[in-house]
């Protein structure tokens, strides 16, 4: 016999008025996983449509779900983090609660994970999604792959497989769980992928809003700057001074020899502009150097979430 234990599985789903699709979303996923040990962690946050004491009721039928209510609505990330803390077992799956991706799907990212990974997304090669949704969503993934390096198809895409080291290692609040993978990525982890099939919402109403897409390119700014700069940021800050001091150096220049300018007015813009340029690179440069300094005081520098196994010999003590 065997001393390897089985495999547990741990399938978070955040939940925002869905009251409608709780019940055959239970009993997919339970009927797809059930040959393995899991679990399934609702996070509901805030529903106001009566979907919390739906799962409350389904929690009586279904002894393997977990509930884990939100006072108010605080947004996915923060669902998704409170799911991360509390998720025990040796994988997590998280997937939204609208039925457009299907339970079934599930053994086949495990079996993507067994070939070496340790986060498998999915891509939705065909979208039955309006327009609206659909376009600026390749838009930001084209982007998001351009500028990370990162080539997978949706990064946003809810429905991923995890290894639970990759999950206890990543620190997620905001809005950044649309970049999950490249946060991932960048402390070493090999990222997968599967085309999954997506089904028409038949419940409830979408979340997505334009909105959502100018949160989505500030929080790429922020996922590049944490990923390549979160213990060098006096670098990034330093260029940027050099860059600003350079252009105001340059403006002053021109200004004090009037080079192919006759206006006077235009000399004093160029004078104005090459102060406000050196200073703001002197505070630019400032910046990098306190932001440095909090690092040195507030940051272990022991870099624990790169480490992926230790064979160390220590002394008893």
């Amino acid at each position: 016999m065997s001393d390897q234990k089985p495999t547990t599985i741990t399938v978070l789903i955040p939940v925002y008025n869905e009251c409608g699709t709780l019940e055959p979303l239970v009993e997919g996923i339970t009927h797809s996983l059930s040959g393995m040990r899991h679990r399934i962690l609702f996070v509901d946050d805030g529903s106001t449509d009566g979907s919390y004491e739906q799962l409350c009721a389904l929690r009586e039928r279904f002894d393997t779900i977990d509930l884990i209510k939100f006072r108010r609505n605080f947004g996915k990330s923060a669902a998704l983090a409170a799911g991360f803390a509390r998720a025990e077992g040796d994988l997590l799956f998280t997937m939204d609660a609208d039925l457009q991706d299907d339970p079934k799907e599930i053994p086949r990212f495990i079996e993507k994970l067994n070939e070496g990974y340790d986060l498998v997304s999915g891509w939705k090669a065909v979208r039955h999604d309006p327009w609206n949704k659909t376009f600026p969503s390749k838009v930001y993934n084209a982007i998001v792959e351009r500028l990370t390096g990162l080539t997978i198809h949706d990064v946003n895409c809810g429905f991923k497989l995890y290894r639970m080291e990759v999950v206890k290692q990543l620190r997620i609040y905001g809005d950044q769980h649309r970049l999950i993978p490249v946060y991932a990525a960048s402390l070493g982890y090999r990222i997968g992928e599967i085309t999954v099939e997506h089904h028409p919402r038949t419940y409830g109403m979408s979340k997505y809003g334009f909105k959502r897409f100018s949160r989505g390119a500030l929080d790429l700014a922020t996922a590049i700057f944490l990923t390549h700069h979160l213990f060098t940021p006096g670098h990034f800050f330093g260029r940027v001074g050099v860059i600003l001091g350079g252009l105001g150096g340059l403006s002053l220049l021109v200004a004090a020899l009037g080079l192919c300018v006759k206006s006077h007015l235009v000399l004093a813009v160029l004078a104005i502009a090459g102060v406000v340029l050196i200073v703001g690179g002197l505070l630019a440069a400032g910046l990098g150097l306190c932001t440095e300094l909090a690092l040195r005081q507030f940051v272990d520098p022991a870099p624990y979430a790169y480490i992926s196994e230790e064979r160390v010999k220590r002394n008893d003590t």
